[in-house]
């Protein structure tokens, strides 16, 4: 896809200075561009980079006075940074614009779907799914048998969503994640081995939900897990049967929530925390990240380590774990100095 100068300041309500027909088909930094490229200049450590930069247009605040010569055409707006945010969601929402049904793909007779659907080409959607206005569905997706799906929803390649999942509106599920398998359920039996417990329950995701890739959620054992409005998970979490994680919570990568757990609104955890089951974390917390949560947490707590506890705790007491040896000699040798004096005492 190919811009002009001048089509990039409509969009951006801007001011072109130099070649409104310079074209560009590529974003990149300031220091790095190239001919071709879109860039932009906000922070003043950048600045010497606009008299050498290649990139044939870059966008700059209203403000900027070039002191010498310059090799680039120049787009004006109030605030730069703000003006390459808004063009970048527009490039992205250009780039994904998609529609139709790519061949082969498999779509049940039965699936009831809105307007605008894409579906792309390897795609499998089962019997009695119900798939709102401006869906897309990329390659290599799986959607099983009575899943619901919002409007303004995409799922991106390789996502597996099994069936009875339901999936707001305006939601992203990024590649590989898989929502819905079945929960981590068996009962030990006397001889050592396990027996599978059925889940018959489902997945809810809310709406305004972003799933990172290769993030899984288990279907409850009966009910439902539940992902509520407007929750970030990143990459590579896990959460299992029957949990619960209430609204605008965002997780980093590689966090483990285990069954049953009911995780509170507004909170912010982060990378490699471990949560056990059956708990209830609060409203407002703040996990940091590889602590090891074994307990119910008040709304409002901020917490580290493993087995966690308050933030500012450990905070202080970290300095210490680091000097555990230098302390250790030093209590050995306050010991025997006490010891000394005792039996020069007895002496």
């Amino acid at each position: 896809m190919k811009f002009t100068a001048e089509q990039i300041a409509g969009i951006l309500e801007g001011e072109v200075i130099g070649n409104p027909t310079a074209e560009v088909f590529r974003l990149s930094k300031i220091e790095e561009g190239t001919e071709g490229s879109l860039t932009f200049l906000s922070n003043p450590k950048y600045l010497n980079f606009i008299y050498s930069t290649k990139a044939s247009v870059t966008i700059v605040n209203d403000t900027f006075v070039p002191e010498s010569g310059l090799n680039t055409t120049l787009i004006k707006v109030p605030d730069a940074y703000a003006a390459f945010s808004k063009l970048l969601a527009y490039y992205n929402e250009v780039k994904q614009h998609k529609s139709g049904i790519e061949q082969p793909s498999f779509l049940s007779p039965s699936v009831i779907h809105g307007e605008n659907l894409y579906l792309g080409s390897f795609s499998y959607v089962g019997e009695n799914v119900v798939i709102g206005n401006n869906v897309k569905i990329y390659p290599n997706c799986f959607l099983g048998d009575n899943v619901v799906v919002g409007n303004n929803v995409t799922l991106f390649a390789g996502a597996k969503i099994y069936s009875e999942t339901i999936i707001g509106n305006n939601c992203t599920v990024h590649s590989g994640a898989i929502i819905g398998s079945d929960g981590f359920g068996f009962a030990p039996n006397p001889d050592g081995t396990y027996t599978k417990i059925p889940q018959i329950g489902n997945v809810i995701i809310e709406d305004n939900v972003d799933i990172g890739s290769c993030t899984t959620i288990d279907r409850a054992t009966m009910g439902s897990t539940i992902i509520r409005k407007g929750v970030k998970l990143d990459n590579q979490i896990q959460i299992a049967h029957n949990v619960e994680i209430g609204e605008n919570t965002v997780i980093a990568a590689q966090t483990g929530v285990a069954g049953s757990t009911k995780i509170g609104k507004n909170g912010m955890i982060g990378g490699q925390v471990g949560i056990s089951g059956h708990l209830h974390i609060g409203d407002n917390v703040r996990i940091q990240a590889q602590a090891g949560i074994g307990k119910n947490i008040k709304d409002n707590e901020i917490l580290q380590g493993s087995p966690a506890f308050g933030y500012n705790s450990f905070s202080k007491s970290f300095v210490h774990f680091k000097n555990l040896p230098k302390i250790v000699d030093e209590i050995k040798e306050l010991k025997k100095q006490i010891l000394n004096q005792k039996n020069g005492n007895n002496g």
